[in-house]
């Protein structure tokens, strides 16, 4: 039986409850992959893009830039005049920048959905805080596979014990600009955790000459840079006979721009609190 085609009224009306969605750094390699995938939900609209100022993409349509047509939103520069009241931000870029768009979030009514990494300690700090005014989702990876594997990890930690050592590796293209990848140092957090470690006491990022026996509470974490690989995370728990890995490897951006899309429907939703995949996934 064929189903009859939608009426232009029963169109608008699913428009008309669309989320509006403000990508910031639309023109960049995750901002335009979540203009494309975005088109292909009818929960979700698109109704502003933002690039850094004198960016050369600043007035060119998100659309083209991102190779899915012409939608009708420009690359503008001034994300007052985008992030308006209950529109939700996507944004993978720098600590600085989404800093200043979460304040700006907090202030209009917004809410925000931040694949940024690299955040200082104080930079977490005033996240938090201007969560308690507004929804404000915050992952470093919104992979939902990462999101499980962070899950696993720590029943593993737990079970496997002081007798495996941790080495944790992750690679990505050539063009990251922070090491260790925020998923790495996410994973060696969880890990360290589980065994009742402090990671500051503990961590070793590089070994180079004659660094000793390797101790016995170390969590080490390796970071590699190379091509245009997407993002490859492994954690390795190792003993005398045998060793323990689990494996991310992301073979496309697509699988990051899905999961923030999954996240902007559910913290569209949501009261003000800072909130993470965990709880998009229900594992929180």
């Amino acid at each position: 039986m064929t189903a009859a085609a939608p009426t232009a009224g029963a169109a608008a009306s699913a428009t008309a409850h669309a989320i509006d969605v403000v990508v910031a750094g639309a023109a960049g390699r995750m901002g335009t992959r979540i203009v494309a995938c975005l088109q292909g939900d009818p929960a979700l609209r698109l109704v502003g893009a933002l690039e850094a100022p004198a960016h050369p993409a600043l007035g060119r349509d998100a659309g083209e830039l991102a190779g899915v047509g012409r939608l009708g939103v420009a690359v503008g520069g001034d994300p007052a005049a985008v992030v308006t009241r209950d529109r939700v931000l996507v944004e993978f870029s720098v600590p600085e920048a989404s800093l200043e768009h979460l304040r700006l979030v907090a202030r209009a009514g917004a809410r925000a959905v931040i694949g940024t990494t690299g955040f200082t300690a104080a930079q977490r700090a005033e996240i938090a805080d201007l969560a308690k005014r507004t929804a404000i989702l915050v992952a470093p990876s919104m992979s939902v596979a990462v999101t499980l594997a962070f899950s696993l990890l720590g029943t593993m930690a737990k079970a496997l014990g002081d007798e495996y050592d941790v080495e944790i590796t992750e690679t990505h293209h050539r063009f990251k600009k922070d090491a260790p990848s925020g998923t790495a140092l996410k994973m060696a957090e969880i890990v360290a955790t589980a065994l009742g470690r402090d990671l500051d006491q503990v961590a070793v990022y590089g070994r180079q000459g004659l660094p000793g026996e390797r101790p016995r509470r170390e969590i080490a974490v390796l970071s590699l840079r190379s091509g245009d690989v997407v993002g490859e995370h492994t954690v390795s728990f190792g003993t005398l006979g045998e060793r323990l890995e689990l494996t991310h490897r992301a073979h496309t951006r697509d699988t990051y721009a899905r999961g923030a899309l999954r996240a902007v429907r559910f913290v569209a939703a949501r009261p003000p609190g800072l909130y993470s995949m965990h709880d998009v996934l229900g594992l929180a």
